[in-house]
Order: C-alpha cells, then structure tokens, then sequence
C-alpha cells in the first residue's frame, strides 16, 4: 500500500486551508484508529473525510462495505484511482449533508448499524459531533480524531472543568472513551495543536427516556449559560420558570437550585428535563 507521503508527492499535492486539509501521515497510528472500530465481515462503515484512502483501503478488506465521503473534488479522483475495489462507495459529499435515510432506510434486525470512522476537520468538529447524534439510530460505533481539547471536553464527565454542553448531551446517547493522544509530527502540514482519537459506542436507548430530546438540549445549554452562575440562577431568568415554577421542579427532582449545571449528571439532566416538560 502506498504510504501518505509518497501519494502526496505523486499527486503534487497542496493542502487546502480552507478545507482545514491536514494528512496523517504515521502508519502506525493509522493502523490503531482502524483497530479501534473493529472492523468485521458484516459491518458497512461511513468514512469521514477519505482523503487520499490510506484508512479506507486497511478497512475496506474486512468489512462488507465502505462508503467513503469526501468533499475535495481532486481527491474524489485520487480515491477512485487508488482504491479500487467492489466494496467501497466513493462519494463526493460533505458529512454534514449526508442523509442516512436515503442509504439505509431503515434500521432493522436484518438491517444492521453502521460504524462512523474518520480525522474530523477541527473547525466543524462540534456540528459533525450533533450530526452523528441526529442519525444516532443508524450507527453503533464511531471513532474520531479531533483537536485534544475538543475530544476532552467530549469525553469529559461531571464535575471536571472540560464537562459541559456537549459532554452531557453526548453521553446521554453514548459511552465515550478518549483513546489516544496523537502529537502533531504525525501529520502533514504540522497543526499547531495537539490532536486525540475518541470512540463512541451508541446506546440502544438513552440514559433516560426522555420525553423532548429538542427540550433536553435547551435545557443543558440554558443551564451551561453562564458556568458560575448556580443551576437555578440560569433557568429562573429562561422560559422554563415563565409559571415561576422552576424552585419546585428542582424540589421535585431532588436537585439542589445551588449547584453548577458542571455537577449534574447526564442522567439528571434528563429528569429534570422531563419534568419540566410536563408544565410547558
């Protein structure tokens, strides 16, 4: 298999800024991500960014499909000279418009969930990380490679100072584990920062059953507006205490108004927020 460097160097190719383009170029840390998703002889995998197909091409073997998704149109080229085989889907695509429902229909028993792979752009890592979850019914496994700091903040659980919106909304919906740290001499061009790889196992169901997945995200960036206001400083100025109700519902939950929204769980999170919905 060719390596990074030496298709970079056949293809003359330059990195596009704009399209936040960094190369992983260590085989070794390429191989690692690959083992983490676990590959199997059932399993379709989406992959995020193909780039040049190093990654889809050690997938590509053992699984039954691989849909490769890549926005640069010189390198949706390259892809479909380099990987050539019957398995893997080239599409020219943005993630962040890829509809599941249209290549999978449905989920069924017969109808298994995919795996989502992928070194995930540092500047739209967060919407990529809320597309995943708005498709979480499709997909059972992900593993990503984000900016260090961003796959902390994901991984993160209460009470830590990285724990937040995205760590709580996260988790209500999946197992999160920060893998490994990968520096930046394992990419070309260098980034200035170090990167991480996560892996998100999808639940069947979320922690808590909750009655608005669209109100339980409001709730938690309402609760995370301001970090060191307390949980009730936040929600009693928000739409949720317009009955002025909101001292009673954190009663009822047996939450104390006193806390920061950094010390509640995910699964507190979700009880409240199913509490509140029963008033507005």
């Amino acid at each position: 298999m060719p390596t990074v460097k030496g298709l970079l160097r056949k293809y003359d190719i330059r990195p596009k800024k704009r399209l936040s383009q960094s190369f992983l170029i260590d085989p070794n840390i390429t191989s690692k991500i690959a083992g983490l998703l676990e590959p199997g002889p059932g399993d379709t995998v989406v992959e995020i960014g193909s780039g040049l197909g190093v990654l889809t091409g050690i997938i590509a073997p053992q699984v039954k499909k691989i849909i490769a998704l890549e926005i640069d149109p010189g390198l949706v080229d390259i892809l479909k000279a380099e990987v050539d085989r019957d398995n893997v889907e080239i599409v020219h695509e943005d993630f962040l418009k890829f509809d599941f429902h249209k290549f999978f229909g449905e989920i069924s028993e017969d109808n298994a969930r995919v795996k989502v792979i992928g070194n995930v752009p540092y500047n739209i890592s967060s919407a990529i990380v809320f597309r995943l979850l708005d498709f979480r019914q499709f997909i059972s496994t992900a593993v990503l490679m984000f900016q260090k700091e961003v796959a902390e903040r994901i991984a993160a659980g209460p009470g830590s100072r990285d724990y937040g919106i995205v760590s709580v909304i996260v988790s209500m919906y999946a197992r999160i584990r920060r893998e490994f740290v990968v520096p930046p001499g394992c990419f070309y061009p260098r980034p200035k920062v170090d990167s991480a790889v996560v892996k998100m196992t999808f639940r069947d169901r979320p922690l808590t059953q909750l009655q608005s997945p669209e109100l339980f995200r409001e709730i938690v960036r309402t609760s995370f507006a301001q970090r060191r206001k307390t949980l009730l400083n936040n929600l009693k100025n928000s739409r949720f205490n317009e009955s002025g109700q909101i001292e009673n519902i954190l009663n009822n939950c047996g939450i104390d108004g006193k806390r920061r929204a950094e010390s509640l769980s995910p699964a507190e999170f979700g009880l409240l927020s199913d509490e509140i919905s029963r008033i507005i």
